[in-house]
């Protein structure tokens, strides 16, 4: 299968990268740097240079792709997410435009957080809640994504964890976490810190992805979900003993003062279930957990404050 990946030298797409051509399939991939065509070149794949702020551009590299997964998201400035999110819309519209009445597959991304506030464990059947600080954000790409079966156009959507943890993760949330600790001189979670974050391995959302690409039907959505909820008082307590600091809770009210962007998402509780995606794409996460990762020093150690994640 040809496939055509986005964000393909990002922390997930350099794994998915690597994971399509083991499993024999062809790989072109966008770059929009120098460093990113040379990384995706030691990586085996074919390199199209474009920018997500040009769609036009990331459209020209489809060729005759079988498949397109679209990974590639702006985390400049999370600040700006809404605008962020608006800016991925206009990229999925162009790619469901090119690819409508071929039959060909696109699978974009989303979060589980799209539909926090959902009674009970989030399923694959929940639609995203727009209300939502994230629903706002990405909402609108996940319902355009379904859309597209209507089109002709083998859609699907991968709603990943809050937490897609792993070596090489710079620009999540646990590194931010680990920055803000260290700019704070506490590890905090907000509240009793029983409201919850799903979590999966980087390696683990990869074949995720590559399962999608390969067989996902039309306008279904699936769960990179491997662990349903981690406590974020868990999360904060592990990142505190791995600095050696104290953890503390704010209150809601605060949150956004003290974890900047981060601040929307601290006050989510988000469990979330990937029983129907490990039932019919036949998923099986294997990866180490959230606080494993935390426990074995992946982001304290000295290079994660300044490493750009994602190296292919």
């Amino acid at each position: 299968m040809k496939t055509y990946i986005t964000g393909a030298s990002g922390f997930i797409g350099s794994a998915l990268v690597r994971e399509l051509l083991e499993a024999g399939h062809s790989v072109t991939g966008l770059a929009r740097s120098d460093a990113a065509a040379a990384a995706l070149e030691r990586a085996g794949a074919t390199v199209h240079r474009g920018d997500l702020a040009d769609p036009a551009s990331v459209v020209d590299g489809i060729g005759d792709a079988d498949a397109v997964a679209h990974l590639a998201f702006n985390h400049d400035d999370m600040s700006s997410i809404h605008d962020n999110g608006r800016a991925d819309l206009a990229v999925v519209q162009a790619l469901g435009d090119a690819l409508a009445g071929s039959g060909r597959g696109l699978v974009t991304t989303s979060g589980t957080a799209v539909g926090a506030g959902a009674p009970g464990p989030l399923t694959e059947d929940h639609a995203v809640d727009t209300s939502t600080f994230a629903g706002a954000a990405r909402g609108p790409s996940e319902e355009l994504t379904l859309a597209l079966a209507d089109r002709g156009v083998r859609s699907a959507l991968v709603r990943l964890s809050p937490s897609v943890h792993g070596r090489g993760d710079g620009h999540g949330f646990v590194p931010t976490l680990v920055r803000v600790a260290r700019e704070r001189g506490v590890s905090a979670h907000v509240g009793d810190g029983r409201n919850v974050w799903p979590a999966v391995h980087r390696l683990d959302a990869a074949r995720l992805y590559r399962l999608a690409l390969e067989s996902a039907p039309a306008g279904t959505r699936w769960h990179g979900v491997a662990e349903g909820g981690v406590a974020t008082g868990d999360i904060a307590a592990a990142i505190g003993e791995a600095l050696g600091l104290p953890t503390t809770s704010i209150d809601p009210a605060d949150a956004m003062d003290h974890f900047g962007w981060l601040g929307g998402f601290a006050v989510v509780d988000n469990p979330a279930s990937s029983e129907r995606t490990r039932e019919l794409l036949g998923w099986s996460p294997s990866g180490p957990t959230l606080l494993e990762d935390i426990a074995a020093g992946v982001y304290t150690e000295a290079a994660v404050a300044g490493q750009v994640a994602g190296q292919v």
